[in-house]
């Protein structure tokens, strides 16, 4: 292990880095980290305590549970963030990566606190995210043990509207209290950014059907995509989203949101409408209904945001 950098005692582990939150100046002046590797020989930074925190995690899972947990990244910088979207944009599509990948300067990894985690399974390495969504139940006991040790899952499932990111089972944050660890993990769903009255925490009832031309999945698939966008818009709360229906996803609105985002040859379009109270960038209080949001997706790729509010 490598210190990095002079600790400070006044670091502030509740610290929110999100889509609207962007990493504090000189978050680096008061950090300290060492670098270890994983399973797999990659070289993983990640801040002191937090690295503490997670050794005695990693030994409680795998004594009781049979669970050999690795990490998989933690601190990245900005140039790496970069790197990132880069690849997961051209490997899974500009959607994937938007609910999936921080934009760089706002992502939890370059605090040092946050980790993705893996875990070795009858030998092997599970770490990719189509292997780990496979096995639920190992990530359920995971979660089970987080806020003994100061962690929380920090990106829940239908949250996205408030996190801006998909259901991360790998994605956990240090907040270096068991107690408020304890707080947020005992209720379904929680997130920090509700915890520290950041936002509301609204539950919107979203509608995904019926119809003739999308499953159900693909629609929740495309609203996910809506919710991780709003979370961009502060202080609006979400409270309804619903699929406009196939009457409003024919040729016309191919035509049209093709010419909104040309060269990229969509060939199916879906329209989504949202009620929402406003906030910043809006007009603050107002009810907002029927509010439209035009997705389009290209022959191999997933739904991709094409325009909103108009």
């Amino acid at each position: 292990m490598i210190a990095k950098e002079k600790a400070s005692e006044s670091m502030n582990y509740l610290v929110l880095v999100n889509r609207l939150n962007p990493l504090p100046e000189h978050w680096e002046d008061g950090l300290e980290t060492v670098r270890v590797s994983n399973s797999v020989g990659d070289e993983v930074e990640v801040e002191r305590k937090t690295y503490a925190a997670y050794l005695l995690l990693r030994y409680d899972l795998e004594e009781n549970d049979g669970i050999r947990l690795e990490l998989d990244s933690g601190r990245r910088s900005v140039a790496v963030q970069q790197e990132i979207m880069d690849r997961f944009t051209e490997k899974y599509g500009a959607d994937y990566a938007a609910k999936t990948v921080a934009v760089p300067g706002y992502s939890e990894h370059h605090t040092g606190l946050a980790l993705d985690l893996y875990y070795r399974l009858d030998g092997k390495d599970i770490y990719t995210n189509e292997e780990m969504a496979r096995y639920p139940g190992i990530w359920e006991k995971i979660h089970a043990k987080l806020a003994a040790y100061g962690f929380i899952l920090r990106y829940p499932d239908n949250k996205e509207h408030i996190t801006g990111y998909g259901y991360e089972p790998w994605h956990v944050r240090y907040i270096d209290s068991a107690e408020i660890a304890g707080k947020i993990m005992s209720r379904p769903g929680m997130t920090l950014e509700v915890y520290l009255g950041a936002v509301n925490d609204a539950d919107p009832v979203i509608g995904c059907g019926p119809s003739a031309l999308y499953s159900e999945e693909e629609l929740k698939e495309a609203a996910v995509q809506i919710k991780c966008k709003f979370a961009s818009f502060p202080g609006c709360e979400l409270h309804a989203l619903r699929y406009a229906g196939d009457p409003c996803c024919g040729a016309e609105s191919l035509q049209r949101i093709n010419s909104l985002d040309p060269g990229r040859g969509f060939i199916q379009a879906a329209k989504f409408l949202s009620d929402f109270t406003g906030g910043e960038g809006t007009e603050a209080g107002r009810a907002y209904a029927d509010y439209p949001w035009w997705l389009g997706r290209t022959a191999n790729g997933g739904w991709q945001l094409i325009s909103w509010g108009q």
